[in-house]
C-alpha cells in the first residue's frame, strides 16, 4: 500500500534528462558534498517517495545513482548528497551555483514507512547510508503521531565524517525519539561512543516483536546488523535494506544491477530482508 500522502512523480522520459540548476554546494566532510538543485522548469512537478533516487548526469562525464536525501513534503528543490570517489562524483564536487546538470528519476521502490505506521521503527545506517535515510526521517517527523518509539542508530569511522551534525543534535534534542551515535575511531574532542553501530542494537528501547528496521549502508555493516536485529528478536520479515550495486540504467534494461531474480534499480534498491537472503551474500548472481 502506498502512503497516500506520498506520491511519487517520474520525468515524462526516463531516459532523457531534465536539466537542473545548482542552487548550492554544501560541503559536509571531507569527501562528501550535498547538491541543492531547482529545476530549470519551475512550474513542473517533481515528487518523491523516501528512499527513491535520481540519476544525476554530469554533462560529458557520466552519470550516477544517487538517493534523494531531502524532503519529501518539500520536493521543490532536489537535494543529494554523494561521496567524491570516481569521475563523475568528483566533477560534480566542482560544481558551481547556476551549473547545470541532468536528472532522471525518481526511480526505485521506496521506504515502507507506511507499513511502519502503528509500530516502533528503528533505523539503523552507516556512512553516508544516512542519506538515504533521511527523508525517511523527515516523513516520520512530520507524521510523528502514527508511529509508536523512533529509533535512530548511526556510526561513522571517525567524528569527521559524521554527516549532518546540527542536524542529528537537533533529533538528539527531541523526546519523542532515540538518537545514538558512534564512531569506529575516537579522535579530536568526541566524547561520544566508540564501537560499530551493532553494537548499539542491544541497548536501545524498542519492541522488537513490534517494530520494522531500516538498514542502510556497506553492505558489510548491513550484514552484521540484520544478525544483531536476529538476536534482538526482530523476524527477518521486518527488516528492509537498501541495496546500490551497480545501478546504470535505473529502469531494469541493462541488467547490470541483476542479482538473482531482482533487478535492484527497479525491485529495489529498498528489499524486504527475507525475500532477497538468499542472494545477499552472493556476488555475481
Amino acid at each position: 500500500m502506498t502512503n497516500p500522502s506520498i506520491i511519487s512523480s517520474a520525468l515524462p522520459n526516463p531516459m532523457l534528462p531534465a536539466p537542473f540548476v545548482v542552487e548550492q554546494v554544501r560541503k559536509e566532510t571531507n569527501d562528501t558534498f550535498t547538491l541543492l538543485l531547482e529545476p530549470v522548469n519551475e512550474h513542473r512537478e517533481f515528487r518523491f517517495q523516501p528512499g527513491q533516487f535520481n540519476m544525476l548526469y554530469m554533462f560529458g562525464v557520466g552519470e550516477v545513482p544517487i538517493s534523494i536525501s531531502g524532503d519529501p513534503a518539500h520536493p521543490e528543490t532536489l537535494v543529494h548528497t554523494l561521496r567524491a570517489v570516481g569521475s563523475v562524483t568528483n566533477a560534480m564536487r566542482m560544481l558551481k551555483p547556476g551549473d547545470t546538470i541532468g536528472v532522471r528519476g525518481p526511480f526505485g521502490v521506496p521506504w515502507p514507512v507506511d507499513k511502519a505506521i502503528g509500530k516502533d521503527i528503528v533505523l539503523i545506517t552507516g556512512g553516508i547510508g544516512l542519506a538515504p535515510l533521511r527523508p525517511a526521517i523527515y516523513h516520520i517527523l512530520t507524521n510523528r503521531p502514527n508511529y509508536g518509539k523512533f529509533v535512530l542508530l548511526y556510526g561513522a569511522r571517525t567524528p569527521q565524517e559524521v554527516l549532518y551534525k546540527s542536524e542529528l543534535a537537533k533529533w538528539r534534542s527531541r523526546f519523542d525519539m532515540t538518537v545514538e551515535v558512534t564512531t569506529d575511531r575516537a579522535t579530536g574532542s568526541w566524547m561520544g561512543d566508540v564501537g560499530v553501530v551493532t553494537t548499539l542494537i542491544p541497548r536501545v528501547p524498542f519492541d522488537p516483536h513490534n517494530a520494522l528496521a531500516l538498514v542502510c549502508g556497506p553492505e558489510i555493516m548491513m550484514r552484521y546488523t540484520i544478525m544483531e536485529l536476529e538476536k534482538r528478536g526482530v523476524p527477518l520479515d521486518h527488516i528492509y535494506v537498501s541495496m546500490e550495486r551497480n545501478m546504470q540504467c535505473a529502469i531494469g534494461l541493462c541488467g547490470h544491477c541483476q542479482v538473482g531474480p531482482v533487478f535492484v534499480c527497479k525491485d529495489g534498491p529498498v528489499f524486504r530482508f527475507d525475500q532477497i537472503q538468499d542472494w545477499f551474500k552472493k556476488w555475481e548472481v
